[in-house]
């Protein structure tokens, strides 16, 4: 027996394969995570479609997998959805695997999952399990999965593709209200090669692990037309860091080093490695319907029917620190007053939304592809 890992064991980085450690836990990102289940239940049709069509065995175990499962709210909701459908349809024992990254909080997706005691499904059939990894990487077993969704999570990237943007914090660029930096055309196209390339890799990992015939349903933030995601809430972000950079708070290097490694993709971007020959995806899956769609925003809704503008400051600064303050965190210098500083470029974000609510409008867009496993 070995005491500890030996120079062929070393102890893998929890963050190989990603670009952030994962959305703020605590139960913090379920509280604020609304207008992403806005997005999920669009998909709901697809999802019905997919359960009708899986290639089910009574004796054997159904597996039901989510990638990206965060605290587990939305990740749990989905598959209450899905359960609803498919227990009717088979009498076999079914499992749901929630996977995340290592550094996710699963602490809260397990109280959700067994709250007082007991598994949330209600079903004596159905057992759950949580999968710490990267999902750019295979995870489970091959040919074990049935049906497995993603929502969000594949917008962040496995790496970052460039050391640095000058000019802005968000690849996709800046509004063209705010027009407050700009992102070179060749940093653009190496962030849409790059989300290109992890669609290709995740959908490579994933076809080794579903059954032949088995589901795979694609959800993540984009854009389409003049609408895009990122308006509004990156716009905010980029001005509250920079006020932290015009008083010193912030090295001007700093703030050139950080930006998210996040992209938003149109539904073109997103299909490509499904067919397209230049990527190893291709010829995996058949593409079984795909769509963009916007949803409504519950913190925009509210202050439109009300006009409560410090209701509105907060949830809406809140959303995008959900999953923005992570890698802002670890962009900063490493020292004692680094948590102090993050909170005061929040609340400097929160001025900033309450002096000119109207020049960070925000719209949600999202992109969608339900695949079935060839082979």
């Amino acid at each position: 027996m070995s005491d500890g890992p030996t120079s062929k064991q070393q102890p893998t980085d929890p963050s190989a394969h990603s670009s952030t450690t994962g959305m703020v836990g605590g139960g913090f990102y379920d509280a604020n995570s609304a207008t992403q289940w806005n997005a999920i239940k669009v998909d709901f049709p697809m999802l019905d479609k997919a359960v009708a069509n899986l290639p089910l065995n009574d004796d054997e175990l159904i597996t039901l997998a989510d990638f990206g499962c965060s605290e587990g709210r939305n990740s749990i909701n989905v598959m209450i959805h899905i359960l609803a459908d498919l227990l009717p349809l088979t009498s076999a024992q079914i499992l749901t695997v929630h996977s995340d990254l290592p550094t996710n909080d699963f602490s809260e997706l397990f109280v959700n999952l067994r709250p007082e005691g007991h598994s949330v499904f209600g079903s004596d059939r159905v057992f759950s399990t949580a999968i710490g990894g990267s999902m750019y990487d295979q995870l489970l077993p091959s040919r074990s999965v049935h049906l497995a969704t993603t929502f969000n999570a594949i917008g962040f990237l496995s790496r970052k593709p460039v050391d640095r943007m000058p000019g802005y914090i968000f690849p996709n660029g800046p509004s063209a209200i705010r027009n407050n930096g700009y992102v070179s055309e060749q940093d653009r196209q190496a962030f849409s090669e790059q989300a290109k390339q992890d669609v290709a890799q995740y959908l490579h990992v994933r076809a080794k692990e579903l059954v032949p015939g088995g589901k795979l349903l694609v959800e993540v933030f984009g854009f389409k037309d003049d609408i895009r995601t990122c308006d509004g809430i990156y716009d905010l972000l980029n001005d509250a860091v920079l006020a932290h950079v015009e008083t010193g708070d912030i090295a001007r290097d700093t703030y050139e080093q950080y930006y998210q490694p996040v992209y938003l993709r149109d539904l073109e971007e997103l299909t490509a490695p499904v067919t397209d020959k230049t990527y190893k995806s291709a010829g995996l899956f058949s593409l079984d319907q795909s769509m963009s769609y916007e949803v409504p925003v519950p913190f925009v809704e509210d202050y439109r029917k009300d006009g409560n503008l410090e209701r509105y400051v907060k949830d809406y600064v809140n959303f995008f620190r959900a999953f923005t303050e992570a890698v802002l965190r670890n962009a900063l210098p490493e020292t004692p007053e680094r948590n102090q500083l993050v909170d005061r470029i929040y609340r400097r974000a929160e001025e900033i939304l309450r002096a000119n609510p109207d020049d960070y409008p925000f719209r949600y867009v999202a992109v969608a592809m339900l695949l079935t496993r060839l082979g």
